[in-house]
This record gives structure tokens, sequence and C-alpha cells, in this order.
């Protein structure tokens, strides 16, 4: 396929390149992981395929072969030569159209069959933008780009069912587990923590986001020896805002975390763009892994329909 516009950024994606961060190579990946997942299957894709991200909309390219894609994700722009195609479903592409997503305020995956066949780097064709390196040349999408596709091996499946599908604006908190020096703030921050609405910052890409809101006061300061960081850990430096780590997070970070998003809010906060608004509601370990085990199961029903 050919990339006629970029808009303000597109790359390739895959679920990201792990087993490297000891050697300080983040994961990278899709942001919405679940929403590349299920583009995936739905043109009988592994869940895994690399497939593109596009965030804020603008973006069209022409299809140079006949295949079948796929749009998901909240934004519901896309149009198929100036017609309205559905997303969460799967539609057939000839030579010479020409898929095309208005402006959004979203991140949308575009998913075609065979997947987007550009080189592995260290096993994985996502792009980590910092480093320059891993999907195509290792930068955004530009016009005139040229994307080569790999041979269907799957079946396309339905329509991907309303309850995978995220409501549109949640206004619901996002759980998140109390992290390892969660005791490291006062009582008045953790109650402020858990009650109060923030607001994503113009401080905001695909390593993370800067939320405002109320500072958070430490016990005994910011700082700590760096560790690992896991995906969704909320740091919060001595500034007292709250810092959200995502997909090209750094490897290991020496900011005090006081919690971390449950993995199946995930995708509603990469979805999360400056100007949202966003709250928080802690759960325990035990609960966040119940909600991430029926998510999963109802993927795994979805892929064995």
């Amino acid at each position: 396929m050919r990339v006629r516009r970029a808009g303000p950024l597109a790359t390739v994606q895959d679920l990201g390149r792990p087993g490297w961060q000891h050697l300080g190579v983040p994961v990278s990946g899709a942001l919405d992981a679940l929403a590349l997942r299920l583009a995936n299957l739905l043109v009988g894709n592994p869940e895994g395929a690399a497939a593109l991200e596009v965030t804020l909309g603008g973006f069209e390219a022409e299809f140079t072969s006949d295949t079948r894609f796929a749009v998901v994700g909240p934004g519901g722009a896309a149009r198929l030569n100036g017609v309205p195609v559905a997303s969460w479903e799967s539609h057939r592409a000839q030579p010479g159209d020409r898929l095309a997503l208005g402006p959004t305020a979203t991140r949308e995956v575009i998913a075609v069959a065979g997947g987007v066949a550009v080189p592995e780097v260290l096993g994985s064709r996502s792009t980590y933008l910092r480093g320059g390196f891993g999907g195509f040349e290792g930068r955004a999408l530009r016009a005139g780009d040229e994307l080569p596709l790999g041979r269907p091996t799957g079946a396309p499946r339905g329509p991907v069912p309303g309850g995978l599908r995220p409501a549109t604006g949640d206004p619901s908190p996002l759980r998140v587990v109390w992290g390892p020096q969660a005791d490291r703030f006062t009582p008045e921050a953790r109650a402020a923590f858990g009650a109060a609405s923030y607001r994503v910052s113009e401080r905001a890409d695909r390593m993370g986001c800067v939320l405002e809101g109320p500072r958070l006061t430490h016990l005994g300061g910011a700082d700590l020896v760096s560790e690992g960081i896991a995906p969704g850990s909320i740091q919060v430096p001595g500034d007292g805002l709250p810092l959200v780590l995502l997909a090209d997070r750094p490897t290991v970070g020496g900011y005090t975390k006081i919690a971390t998003v449950a993995g199946v809010d995930l995708p509603r906060l990469a979805q999360a763009l400056p100007g949202a608004e966003v709250r928080f509601a802690p759960v325990t370990l035990w609960e966040a892994r119940e909600l991430w085990l029926w998510q999963e199961h109802a993927v795994a029903r979805y892929r064995e329909s």
C-alpha cells in the first residue's frame, strides 16, 4: 500500500520487542494493544502482526493489490473511495482503492491481511521513534512511502462483538494498583490521587503523559535508586505531577511510583490525548488480574469463533 497523506503521526507497530530491556531497549509496540490484536484477528492475521497506528487521523493510503483491511478504534471516520466504512469490521479493497481517516481526537489501528512486512529489528517490526529504528526506516510515515504487505495466512472474522469495543467517552475511573513506593506519599496525597480529576497535558507522547491536577506530596523526597518500569507505571517526580509511562517508556526510572494502571484499562489511557480528563480508582492486584482474565476470555471466544 502507498501512503498518500500521513497525518500528524502514523507509525508501523506490533506488540513490541520484549526481552531486550536489560540492554536498555524499550518494548515499544502499539499503545492500544487490544485494538491491534482485534484488528489483526478481523483480517485473519496472527494477533501480533504489524499494523499501522494513526494518531489524530488525517491519514490516506492507496491499495496496490487486492486485499482485506480493518480499522479499529473509537474514531469511526474511515472512508474507502469517499464512502464511509464501519470500524471494528473487515472490508475488501481492490488495487487503486483509497482508504482515508478523517481528523479525529483518537488513535486508530489499520490492519491489512498479511500484515505490514517491514524488516524485523530485534524480533519486532515496531517503530521506536526516539531510537530511530524498527518500523519503516525507524521513523513516522510520510507521503509517498510504499509499505510491503505479507502473504495472508488466515480467514477473516466477523465484526468484533460489542462487549470488546470500548465505550466512547467512558467517564469511569481508570483502575490502578498501588505502586511499590505508595508509602512514600502523604495520606493526603494518596487520598487526592484516588479522588481528584486530572487532565492530560500537552507533554504527552508514546513514551508517557504528564497529568495536570493536584500536586502529590512526597515523604522523604521523590528520588530513588533506578529500577525497572512496568507498563502503566505512574511516576511522581519532585514537582508532584503524575507521569504515566506507556509503550516507549524507558527501561528504568528513578522516581517514586504511586500506582500502576491495570492492564485492562491501558487501552483507554492510550486514547486519552491532550485535554482529556482522567480519574483513578485503586483496586487490589487480584481484582486487576480478574479483570484481565475476563477480557482475555472474551478475546479467546472471539478468536475461536
